[in-house]
């Protein structure tokens, strides 16, 4: 109960982070209600709780309040206990609740934004290698290993896009138009350091699969034809990083 409840304290501040990175806005001001700038009680700031209490609306001006403070606190929260009941407290349990924050953190940005800070993904990087239980050469192995390859497949898919599928449907947008993102690479290599070959070919393909379906709504839509790769690659680590210890505690 305690860590999931540190993870609910954590996940409140990386809603912060979240909001405030991308703006270059202080992450240690007080916080407000992004509609009316209105500075928000210690009573109206507490995870989960507070969100139900203001039933989703801000106290002041009424203006509905984004599910994306809910889900960000839930799902810290819960990764947060996962890692927990696993490793208890040790070097390796923070340093992947730090990679595990900053990726979640990434996620979100790049849901909005569709593009993430480099910073982020260097300190994401960092902690991969201490979060894994492979040696430092060994996960350097699998880091050049994923991301080598995805390098050469974009530069493949990227070719066929702007050359081929933009004179095929006659789009002068897909000219411009990259098969994967920058940001997209470091988490790739991310996920052969935490989970190794086996491991990370399975997590980049449920990346895939999960992908899939924004991406076939998007383009019946018309709305975005554009698909941010990064949540759909931090779903794949995660589930397969959680299916793994749930395997080892239950064997």
């Amino acid at each position: 109960m305690f860590s999931f409840i540190i993870g609910l304290a954590f996940g409140s501040f990386l809603n912060v982070l979240i909001y405030r990175l991308p703006k270059r806005y202080s992450i240690i001001t007080a916080s407000c209600c992004p509609s009316c700038g209105y500075k928000i009680r210690w009573y109206e700031n507490i995870p989960i709780f507070s969100y139900f209490y203001l039933k989703g609306f801000c106290s002041f001006c009424k203006q509905k309040i984004s599910k994306r403070y809910l889900v960000v606190e839930l799902l810290t929260a819960f990764v947060t206990l996962g890692l927990y009941l696993k490793f208890e407290v040790s070097i390796q349990l923070f340093f992947l609740m730090g990679l595990f924050y900053t990726l979640i953190v990434l996620s979100f940005i790049d849901l909005e934004y569709k593009k993430v800070p480099d910073y982020l993904l260097l300190i994401a990087f960092i902690c991969s290698f201490f979060a894994t239980d492979y040696e430092f050469f060994e996960s350097l192995k699998y880091a050049c290993l994923f991301a080598g390859f995805f390098i050469l497949l974009e530069f493949i898919l990227t070719f066929y896009i702007q050359n081929i599928k933009s004179r095929l449907l006659k789009d002068k947008n897909l000219r411009t138009q990259k098969a994967l993102g920058e940001g997209d690479i470091p988490i790739i290599a991310i996920i052969g350091i935490v989970l190794g070959l086996k491991g990370g070919i399975i997590a980049i393909f449920l990346a895939g699969i999960f992908a899939i379906i924004p991406s076939i709504y998007n383009n019946f839509t018309k709305k975005d034809k554009q698909t941010a790769f990064i949540p759909f690659l931090m779903l794949g680590l995660f589930f397969e990083f959680f299916i793994n210890i749930s395997a080892k505690v239950f064997s």
